[in-house]
């Protein structure tokens, strides 16, 4: 950087020799304003008037001349077609149904709000030229700038013929930027890139990419659509997936973004960074230009947990089979999360926790982790946050925002063995001459970022999101081929205020090492960031990334994840409630799969051993009806010793439980549940089995002792002892 900086020193002093004076200036300046990129594919400043405002420069108004000053500090950033709002020159009616009015095409204007950043720099570049006046001394009074600075920014039509992966393009463009001039910014590179001769090949799939704007398209727009019918009709929606489109309908949800990777090569195969890049929009809810999957911040919610708990099996910390209380918490500052549902399940292994999404249980993991491994772990995985991010207990269920699209190749490094390939929308760069100057295989194999025995272990786990017998939930999105069910594995990931909603997950892959491994990542929500008014992923992003990942599936070979089960995995059988080896108490056992050397040493302690009357039921003391027995009882107030705060809560769950399903109490109110809830009970509807009681029972009452009778009188005596002398008998008188 320095180099380069006194390289143009030099070429600078030199340039201004060689072009010396007034004339001299002008020189060069006219050459600069000539060649410049202006944004909206721009290049000179009258290419810009004409393609901005529809004029030759001698009509620009001093407030578009000011403003075209201000676009060359940053062309992209300040491009006013990017900064540009719709608005709609008609008055609209109001909606009925919850949808948007379309406003006529020819009644919509393109204007730069006053407060937008290019606007500022206008009016900045208006008050240093009234300022010094350096050629215009004379030329324009105060009214003059006064009437500049409050002169809307309005653009000429923009309509031209719509692009192809529009969104998919742009990325083409930074890439390119990257590789030909490397550490500098789009713009810095912009000739190059834009004018530069080269040819580009990408990596993008056509077929898929226009199956993933259709569905994305229908799934954000066709809910706010005047006919949501008619839309699907359009665009030959299979009427066995309108349902789950149509309950859309007015829970403002008005955009979606979706893209396709091979995860195995890293390259992107389709790329939709809005509904549709060239709709027509006059809500700040759709903004169809904003590319969500890389320009976004949005929060992963729930989507998170799997490259979490990837931490924790690849560290050792914990196992597929590792037993939290998913018992309501207070883990600081008054923070108590919950289930959506409002429900505590007492006991659950990881895996359950995992394929159901609780949340407690992955705060916990967070926390047994250490919320530095798990950033540091999260960045390895390719995941960015804003530069305010810090790590937060919370982030252990996707508070802290990250890039979509970074999540989705995450997520395909766990389908590739733990290995994260480059993400690339290139494949090779040629120059004008038809010289190679870069291929995709510069990228490398890509790096490892989780032992492969983790990665399958999480992806046996999500696996059982596509199996009904497993979750019947979230199973109801399973792929299907000719009424075949792929091998897919699934997590979806609902923002505490419904502010975004994700689906991320994989196919297994095919044997043919050169056909590709898919991954289909989905993000739905709002342009604005404004919450839906309670719409769970389950209802809207998990159907959305089935319907791509079938449909793009469709035809391909069947595939199985045990194929590629790594070396190094072995098996054994657990308790289904604790997740140690089988107890003296165990009624049930599960077998797992772990990473040698964290196989459980420790047998099942749950299960305490009480004297109680069997008479009452209630603990046994001395004197109680009897007989006394000796049961066995589920204990979990000694479990999680390594965080006594979460014992308090665990105990206070374990009075409520005692008492049965559905009983409310803890920090939120919150209310016990059998997993997984009034339906479903994979391991018995209980937590393992009953609790003891807490109240003792009462002894009997003392028996009347046994007394002698002497002439008339009973007379006892203390046990043991009997009376001095035989008791006497009457003799009948005579």
């Amino acid at each position: 950087v320095y180099d380069r900086k006194i390289r143009e020193i030099i070429q600078s002093l030199r340039l201004t020799e060689a072009f010396p004076g007034q004339e001299g200036k002008e020189a060069i300046i006219t050459a600069y304003l000539n060649q410049n990129f202006y944004g909206n594919h721009s290049y000179g400043l009258k290419a810009a008037a004409k393609s901005y405002f529809n004029k030759s420069l001698a009509d620009l108004t001093l407030g578009e001349v000011a403003i075209l000053a201000a676009i060359p500090q940053s062309p992209t950033k300040f491009d006013l077609t990017k900064n540009a709002e719709e608005e709609c020159l008609v008055a609209l009616p109001e909606p009925t149904d919850g949808t948007e009015p379309e406003c006529p095409a020819d009644k919509i204007r393109l204007v730069v709000p006053s407060d937008t950043e290019i606007v500022i720099r206008r009016n900045y570049v208006l008050d240093r030229m009234q300022q010094f006046a350096v050629l215009t001394k004379g030329k324009y009074s105060a009214a003059d700038y006064r009437q500049a600075r409050q002169e809307e920014v309005v653009l000429a039509d923009q309509r031209t013929a719509p692009w192809r992966a529009a969104h998919f393009v742009w990325q083409v463009r930074e890439q390119l930027a990257s590789i030909l001039c490397p550490g500098e910014s789009v713009d810095d590179c912009a000739d190059e890139v834009d004018s530069g001769g080269y040819r580009v090949t990408t990596t993008l799939d056509w077929k898929m990419q226009a199956v993933t704007e259709k569905w994305v398209f229908v799934a954000a727009r066709a809910p706010n659509a005047k006919d949501s019918r008619a839309v699907l009709r359009a665009y030959k929606i299979p009427a066995a997936q309108w349902n789950w489109i149509l309950a859309l309908r007015g829970h403002n949800i008005h955009n979606g973004a979706g893209a396709i990777i091979d995860y195995r090569t890293g390259e992107v195969l389709a790329y939709v960074g809005s509904a549709s890049y060239n709709a027509k929009s006059n809500s700040k809810k759709f903004e169809p230009k904003f590319d969500v999957l890389s320009q976004g911040w949005r929060q992963p919610g729930s989507a998170i947990k799997p490259l979490n708990y990837i931490v924790g099996i690849d560290d050792g910390t914990l196992t597929a089979a590792t037993m939290f209380m998913d018992v309501t918490t207070d883990f600081g500052r008054r923070w108590a999360p919950t289930q959506a549902d409002g429900y505590e399940r007492g006991p659950v292994r990881l895996r359950s926790a995992l394929q159901f999404s609780l949340n407690i249980p992955a705060v916990k993991a967070g926390l047994i982790i250490g919320l530095d491994r798990l950033a540091q772990r999260n960045a390895e995985f390719g995941l960015t946050h804003p530069a305010t991010a810090i790590p937060v207990t919370s982030m252990s269920i996707g508070t802290l925002e990250s890039h979509p699209i970074d999540i989705l190749s995450a997520y395909g490094a766990i389908a590739n063995g733990g290995v994260l390939a480059t993400r690339t929308t290139i494949l090779k760069v040629t120059d004008s001459s038809g010289r190679t100057v870069w291929t995709s295989e510069e990228n490398g194999p890509g790096r490892k970022v989780a032992s492969p025995q983790a990665a399958y272990i999480i992806t046996d786990i999500l696996a059982g999101n596509t199996d009904r017998r497993v979750n019947p939930y979230w199973g109801k999105w399973a792929i299907f081929d000719g009424g075949k069910r792929r091998d897919a594995a699934y997590k979806t990931g609902t923002t505490q205020d419904n502010r975004d909603v994700a689906a991320y997950g994989y196919l297994a892959a095919p044997k043919d090492l050169d056909a590709p491994g898919l991954a289909v990542g989905i993000w739905m929500g709002n342009s604005n960031n404004d919450p839906n008014d309670g719409k769970l992923s389950l209802e809207t992003s998990a159907p959305l990334w089935s319907a791509i990942l079938t449909e793009v599936s469709k035809g391909l070979p069947m595939a199985r994840f045990e194929d590629w089960q790594p070396d190094g995995l072995t098996s054994a059988n657990v308790d289904v409630i604790s997740g140690l080896l089988p107890g003296p108490g165990t009624a049930r056992t599960i077998r797992e799969i772990f990473i040698p050397g964290t196989v459980p040493t420790q047998h099942d302690n749950l299960r305490r051993l009480a004297d109680i009357d069997e008479a009452t039921g209630l603990l046994w003391q001395e004197g109680c009806t009897g007989p006394m027995v000796t049961k066995a009882f589920m204990d979990f107030s000694r479990v999680e010793p390594q965080f006594p705060t979460w014992q308090k809560y665990n105990r206070g769950w374990q009075a409520r439980a005692a008492r049965g399903a559905g009983v409310r109490g803890g920090p939120k109110g919150t209310r016990t549940i059998y997993f997984y809830n009034g339906a479903f009970h994979p391991y018995g509807a209980g937590w393992g089995g009953p609790f003891a009681p807490t109240e003792v029972c009462e002894p009997l009452p003392p028996s009347p002792t046994p007394c002698e009778e002497f002439f008339g009188i009973c007379i006892s005596f203390p046990p043991g002892d009997g009376p001095p002398h035989p008791k006497p008998t009457r003799t009948p008188r005579p």
